[in-house]
C-alpha cells in the first residue's frame, strides 16, 4: 500500500544509494529501495525536482517521449470511461434490486399488517365465543339447579303421598272394623231380642209364679240393652267421625293428586329441557373445538409472521451487503482515479 506522508529527502537518498551501486534510478528501483512503499507519481515528481536541482545529472535519464505520454493518457482515460461504464451498470442494477427489495418489503409489511388484522378478528371472535360459553354454561348451572331442585320436591312429594296413602289405609281399616262391630252388634242384639221374647213367652205361658223375677229380669235385659244403645251411639258416633276424617284424608289426598300433577307437568317441562341442555352440551364441544382450531390458526399466523421476519432479515441483510459492496467499489474507484499519496500499489 502507498505510504502517507513520503518525503522528498527519502527519495534523494534512495536515489543516491542507487547511484552509489551503479544502478539506474528509475522509479521503480527508488520505490523497491524504500520497502514498496509510496506513490509512483510522488516518487516521480521528486526525482524531476532532483535531476533539475542537478543539472547535468538529468541528461544521463532518458526522457519519456510524448507519444508514450499520450498513449499512457489515452489509456488512463479508456480505463476512467470502461469504469464509468461499469460503476453506472452497477449502480443501475443497485437501483433496480433496491426497487425490487423495497416492492418485497412493502408486500411483505402489507402481508404482515393483513394478517395482524386476522389475528386480532380472531382473538376477538375467541374472546366473544369464550363469553357466550360462559353465559351458556351459567344457563345451563341454573337449569341444572332448578332441575334438582323440582327432582327434590318431586320426591318429597312422593313420599309425603306414599304416607297419606298408608293413613288413609289404616283409617279405611278402622272404618271397616267399627262397620263389622256395629253389624255384629246389630245382629247380636237382635238374637237377644228374639231369645228374650222367646223367653218371656214360655215363662208367661208355662210359669205365671215367676213373673216378677222374669219382670225384674226385663228390667235387667232394658238396662242392659240401654247401655248397648248407649254404646252403640258412641260406636255411631266414632263412625261419623271417622267417615268426617276420612273425608279430610280424601280432601287431602286430592290436594296431593292436583300437586303430583303439577309435578308431573314440571317433570315433563324438565325432560323437556333436557333436549336444549344436551343441545348446549355439544355447542359447547363445538366452541371447545373451534377454540382450539383459533389455537392452531394462532401459531400458523405466528409462525408465519416469524418466517416473514426472517425473510425481511434476510432482505435488510442482502441490502447492507450490497451496500457495503458499493461503498467499497466506490472507495476503489475513487483510490484508482483519483492521484496522491494514498493511491494503490500496482508495483508491489
Amino acid at each position: 500500500m502507498a505510504r502517507a506522508g513520503l518525503y522528498k529527502s527519502e527519495v534523494e537518498k534512495a536515489r543516491n544509494t542507487l547511484i552509489a551501486q551503479g544502478r539506474h534510478s528509475s522509479v521503480d528501483a527508488v520505490r523497491i529501495v524504500l520497502g514498496n512503499t509510496g506513490s509512483k507519481t510522488t516518487i516521480h515528481k521528486y526525482l524531476k525536482e532532483l535531476e533539475a536541482e542537478g543539472g547535468g545529472n538529468s541528461r544521463s535519464k532518458a526522457p519519456v517521449s510524448e507519444a508514450l505520454q499520450n498513449l499512457v493518457a489515452q489509456l488512463a482515460t479508456q480505463l476512467e470511461a470502461e469504469a464509468d461504464n461499469r460503476i453506472a451498470e452497477m449502480a443501475a442494477q443497485c437501483n433496480e434490486r433496491d426497487r425490487l427489495h423495497a416492492v418485497e418489503i412493502a408486500e411483505l409489511k402489507a402481508s404482515n399488517a393483513q394478517t395482524k388484522e386476522k389475528l386480532d378478528l380472531t382473538i376477538a371472535a375467541i374472546k366473544q365465543e369464550i363469553a357466550s360459553h360462559e353465559q351458556t354454561r351459567e344457563a345451563l348451572q341454573t337449569e341444572s339447579m332448578a332441575h334438582h331442585t323440582l327432582a327434590q320436591q318431586v320426591i318429597d312429594l312422593r313420599e309425603r303421598l306414599a304416607e297419606n296413602e298408608i293413613h288413609r289405609q289404616s283409617l279405611e281399616e278402622k272404618h271397616q272394623h267399627a262397620r263389622d262391630a256395629l253389624e255384629h252388634y246389630r245382629a247380636s242384639v237382635k238374637e237377644q231380642r228374639d231369645q228374650d221374647v222367646r223367653r218371656h213367652e214360655q215363662q208367661v205361658q208355662q210359669l205365671q209364679a215367676e213373673q216378677r223375677q222374669l219382670q225384674q229380669n226385663l228390667i235387667n235385659k232394658q238396662n242392659e240393652i240401654t247401655r248397648l244403645n248407649q254404646d252403640g251411639a258412641r260406636w255411631v258416633a266414632e263412625i261419623a267421625q271417622a267417615q268426617k276424617t276420612i273425608y279430610e284424608e280424601q280432601t287431602n289426598y286430592r290436594k296431593l293428586n292436583s300437586q303430583v300433577e303439577a309435578l308431573r307437568v314440571i317433570e315433563q317441562r324438565a325432560k323437556l329441557l333436557e333436549p336444549q341442555l344436551n343441545e348446549k352440551d355439544v355447542l359447547i364441544e363445538e366452541l371447545k373445538a373451534r377454540m382450539i382450531g383459533f389455537s392452531s390458526r394462532e401459531s400458523e399466523h405466528q409462525q408465519q409472521q416469524r418466517q416473514i421476519e426472517l425473510e425481511l432479515n434476510a432482505a435488510k441483510a442482502k441490502i447492507n451487503a450490497q451496500e457495503a459492496m458499493m461503498a467499497e467499489l466506490k472507495n476503489l474507484i475513487r483510490e484508482r482515479m483519483i492521484p496522491g499519496n494514498k493511491e494503490p500499489q500496482t508495483g508491489k
